[in-house]
């Protein structure tokens, strides 16, 4: 067991039956009153961030998660299907499951988080930055902005459309970042 001076970012507990990750906490101790722990809990079964309340000091269940590496092979009526990169074995995952699914191509290693004595998928990760070829985007024209950060709207490989700046091209190869879905950079 653990208290709430135990909270850190990224931890999974359970609370009500459920399984949550710990997006974000801040221990608040006001003038007057007692201390509490103010979170923002990710649902894993849902993806629903909610806020929660914890009093200074009360025990909460925290959850032993593993990571594993798998690799996205295909997509069908069951779901998304992947490989353990090491074991080979195959699973199928809930797409809802995986954060910005849309991003993510064929063969792409992704990280696979589970419940360790369940034995079940809590959510799947994209890495931070990905490559993508963008397939369409409008030609931007020069002079065609009022400041100098304006985007265009582009399709990359994986149909997904993402916000580019202007001298970006179709055909041009760029890296994404997965978590916000916003371009990094331009490949060379």
């Amino acid at each position: 067991m653990a208290t709430t001076a135990d909270i850190k970012i990224g931890m999974c507990i359970e609370l009500d039956g459920k399984t949550y990750q710990i997006v974000d906490f801040q221990h608040v101790k006001p003038g007057k009153g007692p201390a509490f722990v103010r979170t923002k809990l990710k649902n894993l079964e849902n993806g629903r961030v909610v806020d929660n309340t914890f009093s200074a000091g009360v025990k909460i269940e925290p959850v032993r998660v593993e990571r594993r590496p798998y690799q996205f092979t295909y997509e069908d009526d069951l779901g998304m299907h992947f490989m353990h990169t090491e074991t080979f074995e195959e699973i199928n995952i809930d797409k809802n499951l995986i954060n910005n699914y849309d991003l993510m191509a064929d063969g792409q290693v992704v990280e696979v988080m589970f419940h360790t004595e369940k034995e079940q998928v809590l959510s799947a990760e994209l890495p931070p930055i990905v490559d993508m070829e963008v397939t369409y985007t409008e030609p931007g024209v020069k002079g065609d902005t009022a400041s100098t950060n304006s985007l265009k709207p582009a399709t990359v490989n994986t149909g997904a459309t993402i916000r580019v700046p202007l001298f970006i091209n179709t055909g041009d190869k760029i890296r994404v970042d997965t978590r916000t879905r916003e371009y990094y950079e331009r490949i060379k």
